[in-house]
C-alpha cells in the first residue's frame, strides 16, 4: 500500500467518499456490488465495497480506512497528514490559548512524578501543592512505576473544567502521604518563554510557538519592556517550529511600515494572495534583531523572511528549517481530521520558504537536518552552498538566496569548543538535570531565600561557591558515567553553566533560567553586540 502513487484529485475524492460513508453500494436483495461508474476515482471505494460484501471473513472496514488515509496523504508531501479522532483534541490544544488541568510542570524521576513547578494562580497552587512534591496516587490508585510516562500523566491530570482529581502527595517535610482534592481549571498555554531587559536599552523576547494567544502576549511583552526603557528588541525564534500564520503577521505589523509586504501565498486552487502591513504598528522605528536556527520553521520563517526582505532588521544564527507549505485542516464527521497542503508561502522578495522534497518519499526530507549536521552546516558558514540560480533582492537591493529555509545575515556556529564525551554522556543520560532536581530538593529552604526578589544573579553566585562539580561527578559515577581528567577540564564550565541554570529554574522558573543561559549564549551575545553597532551607525 505504501507504494501507491495517485494524483491529488484522486486522493481527495477517495478520502471524502470514504469518510462521508458513501462507499457502500451493496444490493442487499441480489447480493451483488453496484459499481456505479468505471472512473479511477471510484477504484478504491469499489475495492472496499467488494471486500465488505464478499471477503471470506468479516472485516472492519473502518479500521482499513484508518490505515489507508495516512498512506494516501503521505504520498502527497511531507506535511499533509491525518489526525485520528483520539488525537485531535491534544493536537489542537497545542496551539489554543488554554486547556483544563491542575497547573503543574512535572518530570518523571525514578518512576515517580516529580513536580518541578506549580503554575502561579492555578488549581494546584490554590490546593496547596508545592514544587518538590511527588505524586504517588491518583484517585486513590497507585500512580508510580515503569508504566508511567509523560503522555499518561498528562492524560490523567488533564480533564474537563471543574472536574475533580484526588492526588496523594509525598513531601520531604511530611512523614505521611498528604491527600489533596483539586478542581481542574483553565491553564494558559504560554508561547512566550521569557520577556526581560537584557541590558538597559534592549528587550529580549523568546517565543516557542505561534499560538492563538501569542500576539496578545507579544504586545503585552513589548509594552512592558518599553515601559522599562527598551528601545531595541531581540526576538528569539530558535526552536520555534511555527503555528498560526495570523499571529506571525500581526506581530510583523508592529515593526513594518505601511504597505510593506509581509508574505504571499499561492497554490493551484489559491491565486496569489498578499499580506501587507497597515501602518499602525507601534514599533516601526525600533531596532530589531531576530534569532533563528535549524529548528525555526513555518511561521517563524515567515517572520524572519519579512524582516530580512524589507531590510527591517538583522537575522542572526543558522539557516532555518525550510517548511513553507500551507495546510488547511478539514474535520470529518467522526471527529478525526486531515491537514492538507493547499499552497506555498513566499517571502516578499519571492523566495519559496519550502525546501525540496520528493512526493511519496519522505526519507531524505526527514533526514535533512541530520545530513546538514554531517555536512558541517551547523559549524562553518563555508559548508553552506547557496543556489546561484535562485537569487533574489531585498527592498534595498541586498542579495538573498532561495532554495529552502531562510539564511541569516550573520552566521553563528554551534559551540563545540567545550563539549566532550563526558559532557555528552551526562546529557544523554539526564545526569545534569537529575542532579539539579536532587540538589534543589535537598537544599530548597536555603535556595528559596533568593525567590523573593527573583535574584537569579545572587543565586548563581551562591551556587558557584558550592563545589557542585565534584558533587555531580560523584552522582554520575554512581550511575557508571565516567570521563577522563582532560574531558572534565574541557567541559567543566559548560556543565556548571547548565547545572546552575537548571537549579535556578527549579527555584525561580524561566524568569531566572533564560537570563542565566543567555549570559553564555554566543548567538544572544552576538545579537547584543550587533544591535548596539546598528544603533551607533
Amino acid at each position: 500500500m505504501k507504494q501507491l502513487r495517485i494524483p491529488l484529485i484522486i486522493a481527495l475524492s477517495i478520502i471524502l467518499g470514504i469518510i462521508i460513508g458513501n462507499f457502500f453500494a451493496l444490493n442487499a436483495t441480489r447480493g451483488v456490488i453496484q459499481h456505479k461508474n468505471n472512473s479511477k476515482n471510484d477504484k478504491l471505494s469499489y475495492m472496499l465495497n467488494t471486500i465488505n460484501a464478499m471477503y471470506v471473513d468479516s472485516v472492519n472496514i473502518d479500521s482499513i480506512v484508518e490505515l489507508i488515509i495516512p498512506d494516501i496523504l503521505a504520498n502527497l508531501d511531507p506535511h499533509s497528514s491525518y489526525i485520528p479522532a483520539k488525537d485531535l483534541q491534544a493536537v489542537n490544544e497545542e496551539l489554543e490559548g488554554s486547556f483544563s488541568g491542575i497547573g503543574v510542570q512535572f518530570n518523571i524521576q525514578s518512576d515517580t512524578i516529580y513536580i518541578v513547578d506549580v503554575i502561579s494562580g492555578g488549581p494546584a497552587e490554590r490546593a496547596g501543592l508545592l514544587a518538590g512534591d511527588r505524586i504517588v496516587t491518583v484517585d486513590d490508585s497507585l500512580f508510580v512505576g515503569k508504566t508511567i510516562n509523560n503522555e499518561k500523566v498528562m492524560r490523567t491530570l488533564r480533564g474537563e473544567k471543574n472536574s475533580t482529581v484526588k492526588l496523594g502527595i509525598s513531601r520531604r517535610t511530611a512523614p505521611e502521604i498528604l491527600n489533596f482534592e483539586i478542581i481542574r481549571g483553565d491553564i494558559p498555554i504560554n508561547s512566550i518563554d521569557i520577556a526581560y531587559m537584557i541590558d538597559p536599552e534592549t528587550g529580549f523576547i523568546a517565543i516557542n510557538k505561534f499560538a492563538s494567544n501569542t500576539y496578545r502576549d507579544f504586545l503585552n511583552s513589548l509594552a512592558s519592556l518599553q515601559r522599562q526603557g527598551a528601545k531595541k528588541y531581540i526576538i528569539d525564534l530558535r526552536g520555534n517550529s511555527g503555528g498560526y500564520m495570523d499571529a506571525a503577521l500581526n506581530m510583523l505589523n508592529e515593526f513594518l511600515a505601511m504597505d510593506d509586504m509581509l508574505v504571499y501565498v499561492e497554490g493551484k486552487a489559491f491565486p496569489r494572495t498578499e499580506s501587507r502591513a497597515n501602518g499602525t504598528g507601534s514599533f516601526q522605528q525600533a531596532e530589531v534583531v531576530v534569532l533563528i536556527d535549524e529548528f525555526s520553521g513555518s511561521a517563524s520563517e515567515i517572520f524572519a523572511g519579512a524582516i530580512q526582505d524589507n531590510d527591517r532588521g538583522t537575522l542572526i544564527g543558522r539557516r532555518s528549517f525550510g517548511k513553507g507549505l500551507v495546510q488547511q485542516q478539514r474535520d470529518f464527521p467522526d471527529h478525526s481530521a486531515m491537514r492538507l497542503t493547499v499552497a506555498r508561502y513566499y517571502t516578499p522578495s519571492g523566495r519559496s520558504i519550502q525546501k525540496p522534497y520528493t512526493p511519496g518519499d519522505n526519507k531524505d526530507y526527514e533526514e535533512d537536518i541530520y545530513n546538514r549536521f554531517l555536512h558541517g552546516e551547523f559549524y562553518t558558514a563555508d559548508s553552506i552552498h547557496n543556489n546561484d540560480s535562485l537569487i533574489y533582492t531585498t527592498k534595498q537591493g541586498r542579495t538573498v538566496y532561495g532554495g529552502g529555509g531562510i539564511m541569516p545575515d550573520i552566521f553563528v556556529p554551534r559551540d563545540t569548543a567545550r563539549t566532550s564525551p563526558y559532557f555528552y554522556a551526562l546529557v544523554n543520560y539526564g545526569c545534569i538535570y537529575q542532579f539539579a532536581l536532587k540538589y534543589t530538593d535537598a537544599n530548597r529552604e536555603t535556595l528559596n531565600q533568593f525567590k523573593k526578589d527573583n535574584d537569579w544573579q545572587g543565586l548563581n553566585n551562591y551556587l558557584n561557591k558550592q563545589n557542585l562539580f565534584s558533587q555531580l561527578e560523584t552522582f554520575a559515577s554512581e550511575k557508571k558515567i565516567t570521563g577522563t581528567a582532560a574531558q572534565k577540564a574541557r567541559s567543566k564550565s559548560l556543565i556548571l553553566e547548565q547545572l546552575n541554570a537548571y537549579i535556578v529554574r527549579n527555584i525561580l522558573g524561566d524568569n531566572g533560567f533564560y537570563p542565566l543561559l543567555n549570559l553564555h549564549d554566543k548567538t544572544v551575545q552576538t545579537a547584543i553586540k550587533k544591535i548596539h553597532e546598528t544603533a551607533n551607525n
